[in-house]
C-alpha cells in the first residue's frame, strides 16, 4: 500500500486553502456562540484578508508546487486566487450593507460565502477531473442557499430552486463527460488525458465526452444555449449574491476551463475550436438581442454577461495565450462589481425586492449625482468606451481575433458592442430624466462614507486606472506566467 506524504513546501503552498477553511470554521463557531451581524462580517473580512496575504506569500516565496495528483499551486492559480479573494471581499462588503435591513438571521450568508470562495480556490488549483468536480460542487452548493437566502421573497426562493435543479443537471452532464474521456484515455489527470487528445478528436467517444464537459462548464458560465437560468436567477437573487455569481463564480470556472484546455492540449483540435466558435457566436447574438428588450436592470446585466462571455471565448477560439482572457476577466470583474454595487446600495431586503426596474433609477441624478456618475461610467466600461477598463479588455479580444483571422467572430464582436451601447445608454439616460414623483428606492444620503459606498468609489477609480494605465496589471499577468499557456 502506497503512503502519501507531504513536505513543508507543499504544506506552505496549501496555506491559502487552510486559512480560508479555518476562517469558515471560526465564523461558524462564532455564529453558534453569539449572533452579531457586524462581528460576523468583520471576522469574514479579516479571514479573507489573511488568505490574500497567504496567497501573496505563496506567489513570491514558493516555486510552483504540485499538491497530490489533484492540485497544483503555480503562478496561474495564485493570480486567480488573488483575484477571487479580492472579488469575494468586495461582495462581502456589499453584503454587509445589503443585509442591514434583513429581519431574519443574517449571519449564515457570510458562512456560505466563505465556503463558496473556498470552492473557487480549489477549482483554480485543479489539474485533475476529481479536483475540478470537488471544487465546482464546493462552489455551487453554498450558492444555492445564498440565492434563496431572502426566502420570504418568492422570486428569491424560486431562483434558488431553479438554479439548484438546473445546476444538478449540468453536473450530471459534466460527470458523464468525464467518464467518457476516462474510458478513452484511462486517466483522470489533465496530463494523462493529453495523450488521448494528441491525435485530435477523431474518436467519437472522446468527442462526445469533451462536448459534455464543455456543456457542463458552459452552464456555469451562462454561455448560450446553456444560459436560460441566468436572467431568472440574477433577478431573484439578492443583489450582492448576483454580483458574486456574475464575477467570482464565473472567474473560477473560466480559469478551470482554461487549465483543462491548455494542459490537455484539447485546444489544438480544430473541431473543438469550431465548437467554441459556435458557442461564442450564439452567446454574443443571444445576449445582446435579448438585453435590448429588458426593463429590469439585473436581467439586463444577466444578458450582458452572456454576451461578454461570448466575447471571452474569442481568444480561446484563436488558440491565443491565456493573457488575453485574463485581461478581459479582470476588466469585466471590476466593472460588473461596480454596476452591481450601485444596485446593492439602492436596494434593501425590507423593501420586498431590489431596485431592479429601470423606472426605479429615473431621476437618480437629481437625488444622488455621484452615485449616478458611478453607474454611468460602469455602463460605459461595459460598452467598451475608450479610457475605461472595458476598452482595454475589448482591445485584447480584438487583437487575438485579428491575429488568428477570425473575421466572422470579430464582426459579431463589433456588432454586439454597438447593440450593447444602445441598451447601456438606456440605463444612463433614465438616470438623468426628470423624476415625476417620489421613488420608493434610493441610496442612503451618506452612502459614500459607508463601507459599501467606499468600495464602489474605489472600483470606479480602479476602472479608470486600468483604462488609462493598464501596464501594472499586464506586468502582473506576465509575471503569473499567463503568456506561456498555449
Amino acid at each position: 500500500m502506497n503512503s502519501v506524504s507531504m513536505n513543508m513546501e507543499q504544506l506552505l503552498a496549501l496555506l491559502p486553502l487552510i486559512t480560508l477553511a479555518l476562517t469558515a470554521v471560526v465564523v461558524m463557531l462564532f455564529i453558534a456562540w453569539r449572533r452579531h451581524h457586524w462581528w460576523t462580517g468583520t471576522l469574514s473580512v479579516l479571514g479573507l484578508n489573511a488568505t490574500l496575504l497567504a496567497v501573496l506569500y505563496v506567489t513570491f516565496e514558493l516555486p510552483p508546487v504540485p499538491l497530490t495528483p489533484l492540485f497544483v499551486v503555480d503562478g496561474f492559480s495564485c493570480f486567480y486566487m488573488g483575484l477571487l479573494l479580492i472579488t469575494t471581499l468586495a461582495c462581502s462588503t456589499l453584503m454587509n450593507a445589503y443585509m442591514e435591513g434583513f429581519q431574519d438571521n443574517r449571519e449564515e450568508i457570510y458562512l456560505l460565502l466563505l465556503i463558496a470562495a473556498l470552492g473557487a480556490l480549489v477549482l483554480v488549483c485543479s489539474r485533475h477531473f476529481a479536483g475540478l468536480f470537488i471544487g465546482l460542487e464546493l462552489l455551487s452548493v453554498p450558492v444555492y442557499g445564498m440565492v434563496a437566502y431572502t426566502f420570504r421573497n418568492k422570486r428569491a426562493l424560486e431562483a434558488g430552486i431553479k438554479y439548484m435543479v438546473l445546476s444538478a443537471a449540468a453536473s450530471a452532464m459534466l460527470l458523464f463527460g468525464m467518464a467518457l474521456v476516462y474510458a478513452v484515455s484511462g486517466s483522470l489527470s489533465f496530463a494523462g488525458v493529453s495523450v488521448a487528445y494528441a491525435n485530435g478528436l477523431n474518436d467519437p467517444i472522446l468527442l462526445t465526452g469533451t462536448a459534455l464537459i464543455l456543456a457542463g462548464l458552459a452552464f456555469k458560465l451562462s454561455i448560450a444555449p446553456f444560459h436560460l437560468w441566468t436572467p431568472d436567477v440574477y433577478e431573484g437573487a439578492p443583489a450582492p449574491v448576483a454580483a458574486f455569481l456574475a464575477t467570482a463564480s464565473k472567474t473560477a470556472v473560466i480559469a478551470a476551463l482554461m487549465r483543462f484546455l491548455y494542459e490537455t492540449g484539447a485546444l489544438h483540435s480544430e473541431t473543438l475550436r469550431f465548437i467554441l466558435g459556435v458557442l461564442a457566436a450564439a452567446s454574443i447574438i443571444v445576449g445582446n438581442l435579448l438585453a435590448v428588450q429588458q426593463t429590469s436592470v439585473k436581467r439586463l446585466l444577466a444578458y450582458s454577461s452572456i454576451a461578454h462571455f461570448g466575447y471571452l471565448l474569442v481568444p480561446l477560439v484563436a488558440g491565443a495565450a491565456a493573457e488575453a482572457v485574463t485581461v478581459y476577466i479582470v476588466t469585466y470583474v471590476v466593472t460588473s462589481l461596480g454596476a452591481f454595487g450601485v444596485v446593492t446600495l439602492m436596494s434593501s431586503p425590507y423593501k420586498g425586492q431590489d431596485a431592479d426596474q429601470l423606472f426605479n433609477y429615473r431621476g437618480l441624478f437629481w437625488r444622488r449625482p455621484y452615485l449616478t456618475a458611478v453607474m454611468t461610467v460602469m455602463m460605459l466600461s461595459l460598452a467598451g468606451i475608450p479610457v475605461t477598463a472595458g476598452f482595454i479588455g475589448k482591445f485584447y479580444i480584438v487583437a487575438a481575433g485579428v491575429s488568428a483571422g477570425l473575421w466572422v467572430l470579430l464582426g459579431l464582436v463589433v456588432a454586439g458592442s454597438a447593440v450593447g451601447l444602445y441598451y447601456y445608454l438606456r440605463v444612463m439616460v433614465t438616470m438623468f430624466l426628470p423624476e415625476p414623483g417620489m421613488s420608493r428606492y434610493d441610496a442612503p444620503k451618506d452612502w459614500g462614507s459607508r463601507a459599501g459606498g467606499v468600495m464602489v468609489l474605489g472600483l470606479t477609480v480602479l476602472m479608470f486606472v486600468l483604462g488609462m494605465y493598464p501596464q501594472p496589471i499586464l506586468d502582473l499577468i506576465q509575471f503569473a506566467g499567463m503568456a506561456a499557456m498555449r
